[in-house]
């Protein structure tokens, strides 16, 4: 009788050692594979941030890189203010005191040509050595460069209105011509001139602050866009849907 006891507590402890196993076995590899997945659920989490633009790219390498998106992003915040304080100048210089560029040209040349003018020749009273006038050549490659840029840039523009005058994509027709209305309209409040400026003030505001708040400008804009995306839909439900298409249209789709 003791060892049909003793032989049923061994069989429960045998029994009740193999369920902690079990246990234990299944708790480590649980939690071996919470390992597993920890270190993958920040690259997931990165990949589905919504960005501004479907940009995947930092900021820097948006503007290009190199030293012109330093400017823009104030990396270095002596040249950028310096930059910023030249293009001020010359738009208070011809916006506000109404200097004329030709004027100025000329006015530049003369008091530049009469104070070397003047050095060269009194450098013999004053026993002085002559002023030093360097002999200025322009390469040709930096011309060649910004031609082959600049023909480039104008092509893909042709391209991209060729496009758009297609018919193809009404939603991008819309928001060009749209685009090209305000335009208009912030043109017949001012001139180019100020226009320009405006425009490289924000270049070297909108990015840097983009940059230093890109989070929660992404959060905003992605909410933004959702609404967008509701108003457009019932929009073309509407009445984009009832437009009747064009020909290109329905030889593409046979």
């Amino acid at each position: 009788m003791a060892e049909h006891v003793e032989d049923s507590g061994s069989k429960s402890e045998s029994f009740i050692e193999k369920i902690a196993e079990k246990i234990h076995g299944d708790g480590s590899s649980s939690s071996s594979d919470s390992d597993n997945e920890k270190p993958s659920s920040p690259s997931a989490l990165k990949s589905a941030v919504y960005r501004l633009f479907g940009r995947q790219k930092p900021v820097h390498k948006v503007l290009g890189g190199g030293k012109p998106a330093d400017v823009f992003l104030w990396r270095n915040k002596k040249i950028s203010a310096g930059v910023l304080g030249g293009a001020t100048a010359v738009w208070v210089l011809f916006e506000l005191l109404e200097y004329h560029l030709l004027t100025l040209a000329c006015h530049i040349l003369i008091l530049t040509l009469a104070i070397l003018f003047l050095w060269s020749n009194a450098s013999t009273f004053i026993n002085k050595s002559p002023p030093r006038i360097p002999d200025v050549h322009l390469p040709e490659e930096p011309f060649l460069q910004v031609a082959h840029e600049l023909r480039f840039e104008i092509n893909w523009g042709l391209s991209a209105l060729r496009d758009i005058a297609s018919g193809r994509d009404l939603k991008k027709f819309l928001a060009v011509i749209a685009g090209l209305w305000v335009l208009s309209i912030v043109g017949s409040w001012c001139n180019f001139l100020t226009l320009f400026y405006i425009a490289f003030v924000l270049l070297h505001t909108v990015p840097v602050l983009y940059e230093k708040y890109e989070d929660q400008i992404d959060s905003f804009a992605e909410k933004a866009m959702r609404e967008i995306k509701k108003q457009y839909a019932v929009f073309d439900e509407k009445v984009l849907s009832k437009i009747p298409r064009g020909p290109l249209k329905d030889k593409k789709r046979a």
